[in-house]
């Protein structure tokens, strides 16, 4: 569902499905039943938009998605470039985002629209590459639209110089820019402001992460999607062997105390799965089955106090059915205790992002 955008934050390219192919293609299997539905969840990690060949997912399409059985108590929005504000500062057009989430966020705190909290928390956007002052004037005015519930930004950059991949990518970057040293300054930005930072780059950027981890160490960063695994392009058919260098990288990162894991994002289209190629979704047991040597590395890397599962919709939603997807989580983590499953699926999300706890 990712596209790529040109320097003014416009999206080029399609979806991989419209939002009725894909529904029609959800209903090709029938509804699971949620596992374990009284297992209280935070979903860390979300996004909303409504805008051309990316389709249109807001308030209605989540509540529809997350009243599946599960128990999802609150949520994360995640920045997607979406609602930009198309007047002035061009360093200041994420604030649109941040108001328009937090609108939305008003809405579910109403009361009138479910139990579940939605975008409990905001996670804004903005470019760090644009200078100390503006960055700051930025992060500032998106805590103020927020009210109260900005705890973060975003700068994505995945990016990879293969077309095969770009095109997945949000927007072309230098792929090295976290070591750039005007990057820095915009990052240095956060951390006094109370703000932590979510890592969005593929596994071949990885290094460049812990270095960047590293070099801010009273930074809080959390890495999204088990660190962007690549199997589309020049990366297909080479799983095992990028497995062990993404294996050895995130034990690498895990030493880095102020880095939290986001367990998900494989349901991806870049990740180089079949399951959108299927004629029938999938079920949970196919999904965990792929997703499990990733998901277990980064538990037994970081620990259950530093990872937290997440749904990354709606582009995961290329690979499966909301409820499908944390059926699969709980089908790899059947076996843990629960305390550890606490952790997982509440208890680190509402530490790191200061949330109510379920």
């Amino acid at each position: 569902m990712a596209q790529a955008a040109d320097s003014k934050g416009e999206y080029r390219g399609t979806t991989v499905r419209d939002d009725a192919t894909l529904a029609a293609w959800l209903g090709t299997r029938p509804n699971e039943t949620a596992l374990e539905p009284d297992l209280p969840i935070i979903d860390p990690h979300h996004h909303f938009w409504d805008a051309p060949h990316r389709g249109t997912y807001l308030l209605p399409g989540l509540l529809s998605d997350i009243g599946g059985g599960h128990n999802i108590v609150s949520t994360v929005f995640l920045e997607c470039r979406a609602m930009y504000r198309k007047d002035g500062p061009r360093h200041m057009a994420p604030l649109g985002e941040v108001e328009f989430v937090a609108g939305l966020a008003a809405m579910s705190a109403s009361g009138g629209y479910g139990g579940c909290r939605v975008a409990e928390v905001i996670v804004g956007g903005g470019d760090l590459t644009a200078g100390a002052r503006n960055v700051r004037e930025l992060m500032e005015a998106e805590i103020l639209a927020a009210g109260g519930r900005l705890r973060g930004m975003r700068h994505g950059v995945a990016w990879d110089e293969h077309e095969a991949v770009s095109k997945y990518a949000s927007r072309p970057v230098p792929l090295h820019q976290v070591m750039d040293p005007k990057f820095r300054e915009g990052f240095a930005q956060l951390a006094p402001l109370g703000l932590s930072f979510e890592s969005w780059q593929y596994h071949p950027q990885l290094p460049d992460a812990i270095d960047l981890a590293r070099s801010f160490p009273a930074t809080s960063i959390i890495l999204n999607h088990v660190g962007g695994i690549l199997g589309v392009g020049p990366y297909s058919g080479r799983r095992p062997e990028i497995f062990k260098t993404w294996q050895a990288n995130i034990s690498e990162l895990a030493k880095c105390p102020n880095v939290t894991m986001k367990l998900g994002g494989l349901g991806m289209v870049s990740v180089g799965f079949d399951f959108h190629e299927r004629d029938v979704a999938p079920s949970s047991e196919e999904l965990a089955a792929a997703w499990r040597p990733y998901i277990e590395h980064c538990i037994e890397a970081f620990g259950v106090d530093r990872c937290m599962f997440e749904s990354n919709f709606p582009p995961d939603k290329q690979s499966g059915g909301y409820t499908e997807l944390w059926n699969a989580f709980k089908r790899i983590t059947a076996g843990a205790s629960a305390a550890e499953k606490k952790a997982l699926y509440s208890g680190t999300a509402a530490r790191v992002y200061k949330m109510i706890a379920p």
